[in-house]
């Protein structure tokens, strides 16, 4: 159950402004990265080969591509928040993403959600939805600083 339910577009725009809570902790594996990196093409020596990241690599060991890092946060959002009365709600984007620290494979990670945004979508001077921006900070368990945040945009449809 999402750490905060929402009834209604009326409910989410009333919650600009608010922390809407945490997901649950993930464990960021190495089998994760490789399976990342054979999706993505993306096989740098800091994230796939481990023997290679421990002896060379200035973080001590094989890190998470950024952009693993980023799908998390299609974990961590509907752990986090879920818009009930709406008849879809759909990914439009981000905005800004930033990586202000790695994550080492190993780490636990997980994602703090705040309601910055909400703006109403109209069709013919009647309101069909709203646009959000919400921001997931993605901690590591442990770290004194997160190691990503995200813009995170959607539209719910009412």
């Amino acid at each position: 159950m999402a750490a905060t339910t929402f009834e209604g577009i009326d409910a989410v725009r009333a919650a600009v402004g608010t922390h809407l809570g945490f997901s649950d902790w993930t464990t960021v594996t190495q089998e994760q990265v490789n399976t990342f990196a054979d999706a993505t093409g993306d096989h740098q020596w800091i994230h796939v080969d481990v023997e290679r990241a421990n002896a060379e690599s200035p973080f001590g060991g094989p890190i998470a591509h950024g952009y693993l890092t980023v799908s998390l946060t299609n974990l961590f959002l509907p752990q986090v928040v879920e818009v009930r009365g709406v008849s879809m709600g759909v990914n439009r984007g981000t905005g800004k993403i930033r990586f202000p620290a790695p994550v080492p494979v190993g780490s636990r990670l997980r994602g703090g959600v705040e309601l910055v945004a909400a703006v109403d979508v109209e069709r013919d001077g009647v309101v069909t939805g709203i646009d959000t921006t919400m921001v997931i900070t993605v901690e590591r368990e442990g770290a004194d600083k997160p190691v990503c945040v995200v813009e995170s945009l959607s539209r719910y449809l009412a």
